[in-house]
């Protein structure tokens, strides 16, 4: 149905391993795959499936939920089990669970070395269970939890501190025969987040995840967000990625997709190309982009949508989308691919729009 065609990354992607998270695959040839995490109790049974649901039709692919206790640790079967998307298991503290989230049929664990006590201790016994289950574990490596001994060697959470943490961890494992290992290197600072990944991809061939940990609000954390990722997909760097928002998470996964699409990495759905702030506007093109988007959110196909708000660029913008609009004077000319096929009053616009798009056959 639509003209638009992917536009091939800046580079190829790094070469890398290939595990699987349930049917998710991760790294080698997989496409990247957005990932979230729940904000429910784990505990709380439906209003987590509920809100992974919510996740997976906003275009997730794999989703975390986090394991703080034992009654967590026990709500994990059934969650795994009737959720639609591949479950991992996020473990803080204590080792124990790692254990419970793999007898839980969880797609993955993610453990974080840092304030895990004795976590090394317990690399062979991890190694094993995860193994026999074939699960894969993520090693999370945060700069907020990094280990002591670390943060004194560098003076802090410096991007050589985050990789010799990573590779550290990643030896133990390898020591026991298991390799089924993704990695993070996460810092809030996306400069030096982009510097660890750097590191870290010339060092390993391990599948990496990305993040911009505690990245903020929501325009602050899509901002460093897509400024990290951009820079390193880019160079063919990541293969699953986490916008982390201070904000609810199906945004972060919205944000996440816009970021593949932009790159190329995922086919686009509904873009929309709209007026900036102008003072030429004859309309007000806020208001008409926001009705635009929210009345084609759940347009079945992919298209381009031109909302326009005056004679300069209007048009042009609009022959180039597989729908458009160009505004001035209380009406609208609406454009088909190219093509003016009506001209009609402002308040008739959006619908009009719809109307035209169910017309369109496929392309």
């Amino acid at each position: 149905m639509t003209t638009l065609q992917l536009a091939p990354p800046v580079r190829r992607r790094r070469p890398s391993r290939k595990l699987w998270l349930g049917n998710v695959p991760v790294g080698g040839d997989a496409p990247v795959s957005v990932q979230s995490m729940t904000t429910t109790p784990t505990t709380d049974v439906e209003a987590t499936l509920r809100q992974i649901a919510e996740l997976t039709a906003a275009g997730c692919d794999v989703v975390r939920v986090a394991v703080p206790s034992q009654d967590d640790a026990d709500a994990l079967p059934l969650i795994a089990r009737k959720s639609p998307i591949p479950v991992v298991a996020d473990i803080h503290f204590q080792p124990r669970y790692v254990f419970a989230a793999i007898d839980a049929g969880c797609a993955g664990v993610r453990v974080n070395p840092g304030n895990i006590r004795a976590f090394d201790d317990r690399v062979g016994e991890i190694a094993a269970a995860a193994g026999a289950a074939r699960v894969p574990i993520r090693i999370g490596v945060n700069a907020g939890s990094l280990d002591q001994r670390l943060y004194r060697k560098y003076g802090g959470a410096t991007p050589e501190a985050l990789v010799e943490s990573a590779l550290w961890e990643c030896s133990l494992f390898e020591e026991h025969g298991f390799t089924d290992l993704k990695l993070s290197v996460k810092h809030h600072d996306p400069m030096v987040m982009v510097s660890a990944y750097r590191q870290l991809a010339r060092a390993c061939d391990y599948p990496l995840h990305l993040g911009v940990t505690e990245a903020g609000p929501l325009v602050q954390g899509t901002v460093k967000s897509s400024v990290a990722f951009g820079l390193l997909l880019a160079e063919g760097i990541g293969d699953t990625i986490r916008v982390s928002l201070s904000a609810p998470p199906v945004e972060e996964v919205k944000v996440g997709a816009q970021i593949l699409a932009s790159l190329g990495l995922r086919p686009r759905k509904l873009e929309v190309v709209s007026c900036p702030s102008c003072g030429r506007a004859q309309v007000d093109v806020y208001r008409l982009a926001e009705e635009v988007t929210a009345a084609f959110e759940d347009f079945p196909t992919p298209l381009r949508v031109a909302v326009m708000g005056c004679v300069v660029n209007g048009p042009g913008e609009a022959r180039e989308a597989d729908l458009g609009v160009s505004s001035g004077n209380g009406k609208g000319q609406i454009f088909v691919r190219g093509q003016v096929v009506r001209t009609v009053p402002e308040s008739r616009i959006v619908e009009t729009l719809l109307e035209e798009a169910l017309k369109l056959d496929p392309a």
